[in-house]
């Protein structure tokens, strides 16, 4: 089974209520492992950078302010089906309709503050990825030589 690498992070209203542990809890326990993460406080240009797909949508002014109202968790998360298996964990954008269990159902507060933000696709999930991590700041394991036992 192919592992694969998405984005994760937890945003600032799940930061200041102090979800961070179960919400990484939550991605472990599915079979996501953390190989990358930065505590960060995003500058207005970050987020304007980073949301860019959103900047004809009326809702990307609110987004931005709220990405940067405060700390976020930015994590590389590998597994196999990384990308869906992290969806179905965070669970549908507006916390009504998220199953219970997800994390949006337990944790945002709303469709805007809505707790986690995951890539929603490979090509994507590989940009978002590159935008917040260099190849060294990831600890994706690799197979092992058969040569030695480094």
């Amino acid at each position: 089974m192919t592992k694969e690498l998405t984005l994760s992070i937890i945003k600032p209203d799940a930061v200041a209520a102090n979800h961070v542990g179960a919400i990484i809890g939550r991605l472990e326990s599915a079979g996501l492992k953390v190989v990358g993460a930065k505590m960060m406080h995003l500058s207005r240009q970050q987020a304007e950078k980073f949301y860019a797909v959103h900047a004809a949508r009326p809702f990307f002014g609110e987004l931005v302010s709220f990405m940067i109202s405060g700390p976020v968790l930015v994590m590389a998360l590998e597994g196999p089906h990384a990308i869906a298996k992290n969806r179905e964990v965070m669970g549908a954008t507006n916390p009504k309709d998220a199953l219970p269990g997800t994390i949006r159902a337990d944790f945002a507060k709303s469709v805007g503050e809505n707790a986690v933000h995951g890539s929603d696709s490979a090509e994507t999930a590989k940009e978002e990825v590159a935008f917040f991590f260099g190849p060294a700041e990831l600890m994706v394991v690799k197979k092992a030589h058969s040569c030695c036992h480094c």
